[in-house]
């Protein structure tokens, strides 16, 4: 029935070991713009620095589709799918190993001259027993694992976008009443924890274009620590065009006290899906498109990004054929780049 926000990535598939891996990958890497990044997809490169200072992992899943299919002789889905691999996209980090995974990416973004996009999404009661199911145990488990997360970090760049959908669902009625306080205490805790590391930023997410009104969100994320935080993100993994996620950040923005924000723009190329069932609208809708490649240089001077947060290619859930939320569907990255322009 929330129809407005998308599944989220699951990250308790990635092990930590290949975290680490793609950090010891790049340790050879010089930081110069453009520069060649080793790993399984060959011809990986780092984006310009002066437009997009995020890190590309060279060992991601796009990386590996596309050294599989250039492998195979397969140039053109190759061609296609280097659309995705060549793009810095967020890393959500996994429930088990959080200082490990953290410190990984960010030593990796570090070692490249370039810094790491980062998605913690781990509240407890997390998606409303949804596709993405799950989160920390409780919330003592929740401040130890952000504890951990932070140790990771330490003084490293890093942008982290901090809990899909967590103050929205405080909003829409999906999450019960009784688990509101300790939400808001757990992101107040959060942000203060994360923004006493020296170069980290982070935004708070904020919902969608197609959800409802700022009105109805902006004392929540008052009450969560927005005035403490680096600003709000809105449009993850979800599919509402680039102008009209501005349109509705900068109405939000107004709202927060002038706070700046970041536009996920990974698969939005087509706008959102209008047809079909109304309520799984949100979920591996067909025909979409990659958006705006991530860059710091945007159309408004409020929107301090547009971001692929959600990881172009990995499914929203079981649903329309696809494989579980979080999981690598080929056929749908393939879709969205030949989408693409």
């Amino acid at each position: 029935m929330y129809d407005t926000r998308g599944a989220r990535t699951s990250a308790r598939a990635r092990a930590s070991a290949a975290v680490l891996g793609a950090a010891l990958l790049l340790a050879g890497c010089s930081s110069s713009d453009g520069d060649r990044a080793a790993g399984p997809g060959a011809g990986i490169t780092q984006q310009p620095k002066s437009a997009d200072p995020f890190w590309v992992n060279p060992d991601g899943t796009a990386a590996r589709q596309l050294a599989a299919y250039e492998k195979a002789g397969k140039k053109t889905d190759a061609a296609q799918i280097r659309k995705i691999a060549e793009q810095p996209v967020g890393e959500w980090i996994g429930p088990e190993n959080p200082e490990q995974e953290a410190r990984g990416f960010t030593e990796a973004a570090e070692k490249s001259d370039r810094t790491a996009l980062l998605v913690l999404y781990d509240i407890p009661h997390r998606d409303c027993g949804q596709y993405s199911q799950g989160g920390a145990a409780d919330g003592d488990a929740y401040r130890a694992w952000i504890d951990g997360v932070a140790r990771g970090i330490e003084d490293r760049p890093a942008t982290v976008i901090l809990e899909p959908d967590a103050v929205l669902h405080l909003v829409d009625g999906c999450t019960p009443d009784e688990f509101h306080e300790e939400r808001y205490d757990l992101l107040r805790g959060a942000v203060d924890k994360l923004k006493s590391l020296k170069n980290t930023k982070v935004y708070l997410d904020a919902g969608n274009a197609g959800w409802g009104h700022p009105d109805q969100i902006f004392q929540p994320l008052q009450q969560a620590g927005i005035d403490r935080a680096d600003g709000f993100a809105v449009n993850v993994s979800n599919f509402y065009s680039t102008q009209d996620s501005i349109a509705y950040g900068k109405q939000l923005s107004a709202k927060v006290g002038g706070k700046h924000f970041v536009v996920d723009t990974s698969r939005n190329g087509n706008g959102p899906y209008t047809e079909g069932d109304p309520a799984q609208k949100w979920c591996n809708p067909p025909g979409r498109a990659l958006g705006e490649t991530p860059t710091t240089k945007t159309a408004d001077p409020l929107v301090d990004a547009y971001l692929w947060v959600k990881r172009p290619g990995e499914s929203d859930g079981t649903c329309k054929g696809g494989p579980k939320a979080g999981q690598w569907w080929a056929s749908y990255a393939l879709a969205l780049a030949r989408n693409s322009n």
